[in-house]
């Protein structure tokens, strides 16, 4: 039976004496996150090995940043005089069971990946960036392509151990504790007792929401941690559901003339996919991801030369490449002989009734087959080189960040948005960026996870001024988003990205925010855990 009321815990293992790291050659690199926020500092840096350890270090410090891989899009991972903790030690995969996998914080999710398809199984949510640390995609409520079929990374977390600000410890099983009626938890340490109120504001509709303290009456209290970025508690241990066996997948690369015909086209596959999962089919099309390239994407790369060194084809008249993924049960995948059989017969009556198939009659009947390459799941090669190009569309554009800054434009910083809508309003979505930065003489690529509605609209920035209209561009959308029923923060979280909490206030309000500080405050009264992610801290005289 599940209590609003918590018990936390002593520290466990040993605690050596904890080293602090204050060399500027070290710390020099932990200075900036992949957001290239500006201004990073910090007087050192730990690597604990231990709960123990970590509990220490808290008790010790006044202000104190928990960093994974140094990934987050947001600068939540940039430094502004904490200590940093880096969870890089903590990579220890714990126990893999059939269903689910025990892991440390740091582990990276390559390495779970790799883990995992050794016995079989995935992890379905992992987001693009494999690069990524378990204990961050907690902390941001991380999501990826396959959120259409397989949500974020909230619903595939089973447990979680995280040590509070004075030190103690929380074990919380997903079920465990719920809130109380009135609206509260209970937290039972050995230093205090308090309550933690649960906001009142209602989050969108939507199948990602990286926006601040998750809130429902009756909550889960694991779902407080989810997404709460750091600000309150080191998150130690997660346990992940996973799925076995491995699915096999059909990679299909398409280009299309226009984004309204891309946009038809995936709502025609959505709609089959959840047919097929409502009659449980396995000849039917099952989508598990559609990632959504637009035409100033497809350029970037062909500026670095990705395209030639990944023998990429882009159409002169595309304006935008779907790249789509298709699972399949591993007992029905036909040999590469027979799928090229169901290709050239699929358009014929009185063939056979298979996923390939019918992928191939809806291409057809909308006159783009012949403009689509179908990898098979034995062309390992080909799908690693096809989901290159998707990592390498952000990469190019951090790049180009990075390169205005080294010619002394320090300032300048990633300038970009994270939105999801309901599927049915994802081109006006598309629509409303394209001309709010057109407006402003920008130039911009836009990518996204087409299948589930959410979009990344980027600046490439040339110029101060190109940064501060990018962000202009970006708080008039996010009004427009929020009336959609959208999130303007899907999946990258909030960060200290000046926008992003501009974002986060439009969204909720002041009194969402106060709602919020509220938690911080019952679980962080002194605010040393991440202090200025999230929102703004409150000066002393306006606390």
């Amino acid at each position: 039976m599940s209590s609003h009321r918590v018990h936390s815990r002593p520290a466990r293992g040993v605690c050596a004496q904890v080293k602090i790291d204050q060399s500027p050659e070290t710390i020099s690199g932990f200075l900036e996150d992949a957001a290239h926020y500006p201004g990073g500092h910090t007087h050192g840096l730990t690597r604990p090995r231990s709960e123990a350890e970590i509990a220490t270090i808290i008790k010790s410090t006044q202000r104190l940043l928990p960093i994974g891989a140094q990934s987050s899009l947001t600068g939540g991972a940039t430094p502004m005089g904490e200590l940093l903790l880096i969870t890089d030690r903590l990579d220890g995969i714990l126990h893999i069971d059939k269903n689910q996998v025990k892991v440390q914080a740091g582990v990276p999710l390559s390495i779970l990946k790799d883990t995992l398809a050794s016995h079989d199984a995935f992890f379905p949510s992992i987001p693009t960036f494999e690069g990524a640390f378990a204990g961050g995609i907690v902390a941001t409520n991380a999501a990826g392509a396959a959120t259409f079929k397989y949500g974020s990374t909230r619903d595939w977390v089973r447990s979680l151990t995280v040590v509070l600000a004075d030190g103690s410890v929380l074990d919380i099983e997903r079920g465990q504790f719920q809130a109380h009626p009135d609206g509260y938890f209970e937290i039972i340490t050995n230093h205090r007792t308090f309550r933690v109120p649960v906001p009142t504001y209602r989050m969108p509709n939507v199948p990602k929401h990286s926006a601040g303290y998750f809130a429902e009456p009756g909550m889960d209290l694991i779902d407080l941690f989810i997404g709460s970025e750091g600000t309150l508690g080191v998150v130690t241990e997660i346990t992940f559901g996973i799925v076995s066996p491995l699915p096999a997948r059909y990679l299909v690369w398409l280009t299309l003339p226009s984004e309204t015909s891309a946009v038809e086209l995936v709502a025609l596959l959505r709609e089959e996919t959840q047919a097929t999962w409502q009659l449980k089919n396995p000849q039917g099309i099952d989508v598990a991801a559609i990632e959504q390239m637009d035409r100033r994407s497809l350029d970037l790369i062909c500026e670095d030369g990705f395209d030639r060194q990944h023998s990429i084809k882009i159409q002169d008249d595309a304006t935008v490449v779907l790249l789509i993924q298709i699972e399949i049960p591993i007992d029905i995948v036909p040999t590469p002989t027979e799928a090229y059989s169901q290709i050239d017969g699929a358009l014929i009556t009185g063939g056979p009734d298979t996923p390939l198939v019918r992928l191939c009659q809806l291409l057809s009947k909308v006159e783009l087959l012949d403009r689509a390459e179908i990898v098979l799941p034995q062309d390992q090669h080909r799908h690693n080189q096809l989901l290159a190009v998707r990592e390498a569309i952000p990469e190019a554009v951090n790049r180009r960040v990075s390169q205005v800054k080294r010619e002394g434009n320090l300032a300048i910083e990633k300038t970009a948005a994270d939105v999801i809508v309901p599927f049915t309003h994802f081109l006006e979505s598309l629509k409303l960026f394209r001309r709010a930065f057109e407006q402003r003489g920008l130039d911009y690529a836009i990518w996204g996870h087409i299948s589930d509605g959410n979009i990344h609209p980027n600046v490439v920035p040339r110029s101060v001024e190109d940064v501060r209209a990018g962000m202009e561009a970006i708080l008039e959308c996010g009004h427009k988003i929020i009336q959609l029923g959208g999130c303007p923060l899907a999946e990258h979280g909030v960060g200290r990205n000046k926008i992003k909490q501009a974002l986060l206030k439009q969204l909720y309000g002041k009194s969402g925010i106060k709602e919020m500080r509220n938690v911080k405050t019952a679980f962080d009264p002194e605010s040393k855990l991440a202090p200025g992610v999230l929102f703004q801290e409150l000066s002393k005289t306006t606390s």
